[in-house]
């Protein structure tokens, strides 16, 4: 007879299969992907090495899959941060600077986990989908504040990867996990300049250095 798992036994499957998830998240979010070994991942989920790979193909499908998770996770903040200000192009754009700004600096080593540290292929690929998210998502502020004269005529698609690019880029020395932060460091300061520069970039009046 053919064996049928029950519904219990698919619990149970679940459960493992969610605390190895869990645990190599836990430890991406401490030292990054290079950290989440599968000897490491099977230590923190009280498996063994043999049973990660009884739930998942490999490592990279792992990591991949907890990369798309928290990717998802941060994206959605920035999202419905945007989405309080429906029909206010400067003010949706300045939601997305600041929030996407602001949780990157509260989660250093996340967010330098997910913006610039090197990777596997699978997990590329998943940020190069995250990327994306994020540039529809300015194509789409850029697209209305151009309708609506609050920006400048532009090529958008062009324009709005631009934005996010400074955006990331001017991120990097205040993110970088090997570095110490400057001790004059002052990130109220650094998010103000990198909207100033945002706002110039798109035709329109920096918002007040606050």
């Amino acid at each position: 007879m053919a064996y049928r798992p029950t519904a219990a036994t698919r619990r149970s499957a679940q459960a493992k299969r969610d605390a190895i998830h869990a645990a190599a998240r836990k430890i991406v979010a401490g030292g990054g992907f290079a950290a989440a070994t599968v000897a490491a991942i099977a230590e923190g989920s009280g498996v063994s090495v043999g049973s990660v790979y009884s739930y998942f193909d490999n490592r990279e499908t792992l990591l991949a899959e907890v990369f798309r998770d928290a990717a998802e996770y941060e994206f959605g903040h920035v999202a419905r941060a945007v989405a309080a200000h429906a029909g206010h192009p400067e003010a949706q754009m300045r939601a997305l600077i600041d929030t996407f700004a602001e949780r990157a600096l509260r989660g250093r080593r996340t967010a330098w986990s997910l913006l610039f540290e090197p990777v596997t292929p699978a997990v590329d690929a998943e940020r190069l989908r995250l990327r994306q998210s994020y540039r529809e998502l300015g194509e789409q502020i850029i697209a209305d504040g151009i309708a609506a004269g609050r920006f400048a005529e532009c090529d958008v698609p062009v324009v709005a990867a631009a934005v996010m690019g400074a955006i990331s880029e001017a991120l990097i020395g205040a993110l970088n996990p090997d570095t110490a932060a400057p001790l004059n460091d002052d990130p109220t300061a650094l998010l103000a300049t990198i909207r100033r520069f945002c706002f110039l970039a798109l035709g329109a009046e920096p918002p007040a250095l606050t």
